[in-house]
């Protein structure tokens, strides 16, 4: 079973009430099957709520946050576990560092940023960590369609292609992640 897992998602709860749902739903299932969360810290939006769904079903929880964005994400400050960085790289490579894997959720510039990084990072072989994208309501449909034309058009190798996990069912997706997981192997830090 997955130890930890890094969501990616957003900051604001975006406007149809299905992304908050979707939030709460990952949370007590994280916490049933007592796998801690990392993810970037704030109290605020899908973020916030997801957070605070695995703290009330009992589970762990890891933010981690830069020190110049302690207010303007607002940061939970009901977390145990809240680590201050310095920078958003050095979030990443710590979020990446302490999951066995990742589950990406709807969310804006930040929430592409993470999850191109992270799957860069596995074409790269920085790291061997599945990664896995909750397609909440069709809302990465063109994302999905995008990366389909850029491997037909031979910028992305079929097997580099073949890293994303996609589903629109959460337990499918935590399932796929799950076997996916591999033993923590020797990371290469850029």
């Amino acid at each position: 079973m997955l130890k930890a897992l890094c969501v990616y998602c957003g900051s604001n709860p975006g406007l149809s009430p299905v992304y908050m749902e979707s939030a709460v739903a990952l949370g007590r299932e994280l916490a049933r099957r007592k796998t801690r969360l990392i993810y970037g810290g704030s109290g605020r939006g899908t973020m916030g709520a997801l957070a605070n769904a695995v703290l009330d079903g009992g589970g762990e929880v890891t933010g981690i946050i830069p020190s110049g964005y302690l207010e303007n994400e607002a940061a939970h400050r009901g977390l145990p576990d809240l680590r201050i960085v310095g920078s958003m790289h050095e979030r990443k490579a710590l979020m990446t560092q302490l999951c066995d894997a990742f589950l990406t959720m709807p969310g804006g510039y930040g929430t592409f940023d993470e999850l191109c990084e992270a799957l860069s990072w596995a074409q790269l072989r920085i790291h061997e960590k599945p990664t896995g994208l909750w397609n909440i309501n069709g809302f990465f449909d063109p994302f999905l369609t995008q990366l389909d034309r850029a491997a037909g058009e031979g910028f992305l190798k079929p097997a580099h292609r073949a890293l994303l996990h996609a589903s629109g069912d959460m337990t499918t997706l935590l399932d796929r992640l799950d076997l996916a997981a591999a033993p923590p192997a020797t990371e290469k830090w850029l």
